[in-house]
Parts: structure tokens; sequence; C-alpha cells
């Protein structure tokens, strides 16, 4: 067998929460490139049935799921039409997520503070729980791969909505005591960090708050930030059987800023 074969997802599915735009769809697109077909969900339909059509050309399937994983209930909906619609998954990313506020902790409400934790944190228990439980069910493994922030290990500097970081601190420890419990039944999960990269909410705090981009980007050893595609390989490799002996791991990605 070449080593290439071990990278190769023919015959798997993935089910992916906000996958199509940003960081989401280059890594179905890598995936869907290594073989796997794909369950999408997300918010827009325009941009779920763009990200499809681009897997279809791949030679996969594709099945949309419009849906707000960020509301619990919602995404227990979608996760139990993906089981029953699209048929057994195999491949997990846990992708939905993101800051959306800028508010100083001494003025955040409950109510933010909860949508943020949903957005981040619950949406990835949830789908762990159904999804990645119906691997452990099946009995034939499967890979669950979360996609926390390097802001679990830092406070990012000069941006409010310090619940972004709290939940992502909390989906790295989660990844680690679900990859501690289900590693016996071929399960694994993994995390993974991405730093800096510009994605459309980027670029818009780049629009509204120039000056902490500027900031950031100077202190990237890279000396750049990071572009969508280059997290495609590392979820190809952590989504097959190169990555069978790795669990509750979590990938920096980041271009160096952590170091610092």
């Amino acid at each position: 067998m070449s080593i290439l074969d071990r990278f190769r997802l023919n015959g798997k599915r993935l089910f992916i929460t906000g996958g199509s735009r940003g960081l989401g769809r280059e890594m179905v697109l890598a995936i869907a490139d290594a073989g796997a077909n794909v369950v999408l969900v997300g918010r827009d339909s325009e941009s779920l049935e763009a990200t499809a059509a681009d897997v279809r050309a791949l030679g996969c399937e594709a099945v949309v799921l419009v849906g707000d994983a960020g509301k619990p209930s919602e995404c227990e909906a979608l996760c139990h039409r993906a089981l029953s619609e699209a048929g057994p998954i195999d491949i997990l990313i846990n992708n939905v997520g993101g800051r959306r506020i800028n508010v100083p902790i001494e003025e955040q409400t409950l109510a933010q503070w909860q949508e943020i934790l949903d957005l981040n944190l619950t949406s990835t228990f949830i789908c762990t729980k159904i999804i990645g439980g119906a691997m452990v069910a099946r009995g034939q493994g499967g890979r669950v791969i979360n996609v926390s922030s390097i802001s679990a290990f830092i406070a990012n500097r000069g941006i409010g909505g310090r619940s972004y970081e709290a939940a992502k601190a909390a989906v790295l420890h989660f990844t680690r005591a679900t990859a501690a419990d289900w590693a016996p039944k071929g399960v694994t999960v993994n995390a993974i960090c991405p730093g800096g990269f510009m994605t459309a909410p980027n670029i818009r705090w780049a629009t509204e708050n120039p000056e902490v981009i500027t900031e950031f980007k100077e202190q990237i050893p890279a000396g750049d930030f990071g572009q969508p595609q280059d997290l495609g390989p590392l979820a190809v490799y952590l989504a097959s059987d190169a990555s069978r002996y790795m669990t509750g791991a979590s990938l920096v990605i980041d271009g160096g800023y952590t170091l610092w």
C-alpha cells in the first residue's frame, strides 16, 4: 500500500456544520477531493448549494441541510435528519462558531454569553453526542474533528466578547475527555486550533478595527495570515486512516503566533 492510500476517504461520509464558507468550505473540498461524500449544514442556502456543486464536480455526493446549528433545538433536528436522510456518518467536523460580538465583560448580557456558548460549545456537544454517538453505536470506528481556536490558549488583544475564548477553551477539554471515553471504541476525537485566517468575519474585523488586525499580523512569525486552503490537508489527515493513532490532540495552525 502506498502511504498516500492511507489518506484516501473513498466510501466515507462527512457531516460538517458551517461548511459552506471560509475554513469550513476548504475542509469540505479537501475531504471530498480525497473521496468522501458530504453532508453540509449551514444557514445560507445559496452558499451551501454553491459548495455542494463544487463537491459534486469532484465526483462525490453532497446533501444540503439548511438550519442554524447555533440554536440547540435546530442543531439536534439537523443531526437526526442527517442520520435518517443521508445514512451513516464516518467523519464529523464541528466547525460552526465565531465571536460575533465585541462587548466588554462588564457590559455583556447573559443572553449574549449564552448565545456564543451555544454557537461554539453546545453545538459541538450536540453533534458529538448524536452523530459521534451513532459512530460508537455502529462499532466501526470514526473521526470527530472539533474546530477550536488559538483563542483557547490566549486572550486576543483589543477585542471584547470573552465568551468566545471561554467556549473555545471548553471545546478543547471536551475534546480530550471525549477522546478518552471513545478511544477503546475506535472513534478518534481531535481538535484544530486555527490562528489568523482572513475569512469573511476577520475581513469585517479588519474593516471595523484595522489597528487590531494590523497588530495581530505584526505578531505572526510567518509574516502573514493563513489562507483558508491551508486547513484542508490537516482536515484530511485527521479524517483519514493516517491519523488512526492520534486522539485527544489539539493541533495549532497559526504561522507561529502563539510561540511568542
